[in-house]
């Protein structure tokens, strides 16, 4: 199958101008009319997955992280950007990113935390100005109220997750949550304005819990953490949109953040 014939799909999926203005997607190392023999699918692009995709016989890498954010003057093998373009076009392997235009599809990266954390009655948290059905963050509901102290745990036990940093808790039970996958500090006062009970995110700053305003309880569970079941949700619509197609999810945990 051609490159080009398995970007029209996920494009149709995740158009590529519904990206936010900084991201960098699409095809990023490669040639539309390659024959793709098998796809892998990865939260980050690295050298151990170029690896894996040479191991595997994989030539297309499907990265939900684009490698390459910022203009790139010269390819010299003196960072982690540049070592692993050379090592993809040495191996003949393309490198396809789909980011924030899966992240503002409304049944995208924050839609399958909502579903991992079983919400009910879900809406868009932030939605893009031109289209209702464009946007960041899901709100919703549990079936039943939880207490605090329970509500991480059940994120823990849903997430499966072993680490939670949290604002201080306010005494009141849970019901209403919002969650954004990725760094989700930027939707806080969006959180606060929707008057959810709980809002679920990734990379706060020191600074961005004291924004809680002790109106809501704030959990950060991590950026790939949040991030993590992406994977199947790429995999799930090639395998539906085009089950003949190989593609397979990377065994290689890319997640840069190690805790002791």
């Amino acid at each position: 199958m051609k490159l080009i014939d398995i970007q029209n799909i996920l494009e149709e999926w995740c158009p590529l101008q519904n990206a936010e203005d900084f991201d960098n997607v699409g095809l990023l190392v490669g040639n539309p009319n390659s024959e793709i023999n098998k796809a892998l699918i990865t939260i980050d692009t690295t050298e151990k997955i170029i690896d894996e995709a040479i191991s595997k016989n994989c030539n297309l890498i499907i990265t939900f992280h684009p490698l390459i954010f910022k203009g790139i003057k010269s390819l010299k093998s003196e960072n982690y950007v540049n070592k692993c373009i050379i090592k993809a076009i040495k191996n003949n392997i393309n490198i396809y990113a789909i980011h924030t235009n899966l992240d503002n599809n409304p049944e995208g990266v924050s839609f399958k935390i909502a579903q991992k954390l079983n919400l009910i009655n879900t809406s868009l948290l932030i939605q893009k100005q031109e289209s209702k059905n464009l946007g960041m963050g899901i709100i919703g509901e549990l079936m039943d109220y939880k207490l605090e102290s329970d509500f991480l745990k059940y994120v823990k036990e849903k997430m499966e997750i072993s680490n939670i940093r949290h604002s201080a808790f306010l005494g009141k039970k849970i019901k209403k949550v919002a969650v954004l996958g990725g760094s989700g500090s930027f939707a806080i006062e969006e959180a606060l304005t929707k008057k959810v009970d709980c809002y679920v995110t990734a990379d706060l700053k020191y600074h961005d819990f004291f924004k809680s305003n002790e109106k809501l309880l704030l959990v950060d569970i991590g950026h790939y953490e949040s991030e993590k079941y992406t994977k199947n949700l790429i995999l799930n619509y090639l395998n539906k949109k085009i089950p003949k197609f190989a593609c397979i999810i990377a065994n290689t945990i890319t997640n840069p953040v190690n805790y002791f």
